[in-house]
């Protein structure tokens, strides 16, 4: 088969271009791919024979040329995929969606550029069960929090071929907006598998290299520190504990945010000796390493564009036990309640979906008792090594079962085979959507008497 597959590669600094280039080297190996990247953004790919990057300009006259048996878009809420937008509508295919809220990226991408009118009509188009007039509280510059109640994502799964995402809660909820719409999972792989010895290397490297003591309980944050983390939640909760679990220690391991001036929270409440800030981790294994150096790992972004939290997965193969919020695209996750200590019961919204592992793979917060819950769960998992072991072990079995490499290979072979049997749909969208924008060329070269640059 022959793909065209538009995402941000590496060097990119984002976990959907790692994870993009990771399935692209599996796959190469099975199909003919095309990679497009934005033009100022040349990739970095492993080498494989059959996979070949280009500027993404190039795929209009490379696919009329020899065109391709399906489009590939892997979609995020990141300025990153800016530049898929124009392909996705006029080039229907299999849309990867790996945030089921996209109104941050997109109304930044029209705003940024003045496009007010065509932000407008793209709101009302995907919200069309609610007043037009919210559209200019994000022209107005208020965003941020506001943009999660609208996710504007309606027109993206009506225009693809097939839209794949990569929580199984998320197809019935997309159904319930669109039921006609072809919407199916695939799951995420994330992560690899740590052998003890490993665990070991990394924890003495970054625990040495920190001044970390080798006894201390040691709890992880990943990625950007952003407010979003709940990071001022998580030092609050750190201090509560520290009579009841001295050995507590806190690892920040990303880069602060410009926005959030973490050093300052952490002073105000005497953590200063109980706190480590790695700064941004420039390479894969750095940032391995820093979740193998935890005991616990703290995967609590609220709000949530409902993404598959890469660091998550990561810390799961790596037997990290791990505390998480009790999320609307995780509730098939087997989880437990640290108010009961009882594990919750996953709910099955797919009567044929995977039989789950009997034992929780997480405590998972309810966000309405946030801070009284983040407190019971950091100091159990502080002072209970044998539950740690044992929320770890159950961890790692359900990522080797559900986020491992060899079953996102076998949910894309199984889905691109899928995709290519679906017809471009017939919807009628925005006329900025699906219009060529070739209509001032066209009125230059009549001028010279010569024909339209598009039959």
């Amino acid at each position: 088969m022959r793909l065209a597959w538009f995402s941000p590669m590496p060097p990119v600094r984002s976990g959907i271009a790692a994870c993009s280039a990771d399935i692209v080297g599996e796959l190469g190996r099975r199909h003919a791919i095309d990679v497009y990247v934005h033009a100022d953004k040349p990739a970095r790919l492993a080498s494989v024979d059959s996979v070949r990057v280009h500027s993404a300009h190039d795929f209009v006259w490379r696919n009329r040329a020899e065109p391709y048996d399906l489009t590939v878009y892997q979609v995020g809420n990141s300025s990153h995929h800016d530049y898929i937008w124009p392909y996705l509508f006029r080039y229907p295919g299999l849309t990867v969606l790996h945030d089921a809220h996209v109104q941050h990226a997109r109304a930044a991408a029209l705003l940024r550029t003045r496009r007010s009118r065509d932000f407008r009509v793209e709101f009302a188009a995907n919200h069309p069960d609610v007043s037009v007039d919210l559209a200019e509280l994000a022209i107005a510059g208020f965003d941020n929090d506001l943009y999660y109640f609208w996710p504007m994502c309606r027109l993206i799964v009506a225009a693809s071929r097939l839209t794949a995402v990569h929580a199984a809660p998320m197809v019935s909820q997309l159904r319930e907006q669109l039921p006609q719409a072809n919407i199916t999972t695939i799951r995420l792989a994330h992560g690899d598998q740590l052998s003890a010895e490993q665990i070991a290397t990394g924890r003495v490297r970054v625990r040495g290299s920190y001044g970390i003591p080798d006894d201390a309980v040691v709890f992880g944050v990943f990625g950007g520190l952003t407010p979003e983390k709940r990071i001022p939640q998580i030092l609050d909760a750190l201090a509560a504990i520290s009579p009841y679990a001295p050995s507590a220690r806190l690892l920040l391991a990303g880069p602060v945010a410009h926005h959030y001036d973490v050093a300052a929270d952490i002073r105000q409440r005497g953590l200063d000796t109980r706190v480590t800030i790695t700064g941004y981790l420039t390479t894969d294994a750095e940032l391995t390493d820093c979740i193998a150096a935890c005991d616990v790992s703290l995967n609590l972004r609220w709000p949530t564009a409902r993404e598959m939290s890469g660091p998550w997965l990561r810390a799961l193969a790596a037997a990290r036990p791990t505390i998480t919020i009790d999320l609307a695209h995780m509730v098939d996750v087997p989880s437990m309640d640290p108010r009961t200590w009882k594990t919750n019961s996953p709910r099955r919204l797919d009567p044929g979906s995977r039989t789950p592992d009997p034992d929780p793979v997480t405590l998972a917060l309810d966000i309405l008792d946030e801070d009284h819950s983040l407190r019971l769960a950091m100091r159990r998992l502080a002072t209970d090594p044998v539950l740690r072991t044992s929320l770890g072990a159950a961890g790692q079995r359900y990522w080797e079962r559900e986020h491992s490499m060899p079953r996102m290979v076998e949910d894309y072979q199984r889905v691109l085979a899928n995709a290519v049997t679906v017809p471009a749909p017939s919807v009628k969208l925005p006329e900025h959507l699906v219009t060529n924008g070739d209509q001032l060329l066209n009125r230059v070269v009549t001028e010279f008497h010569l024909g339209a640059v598009w039959s």
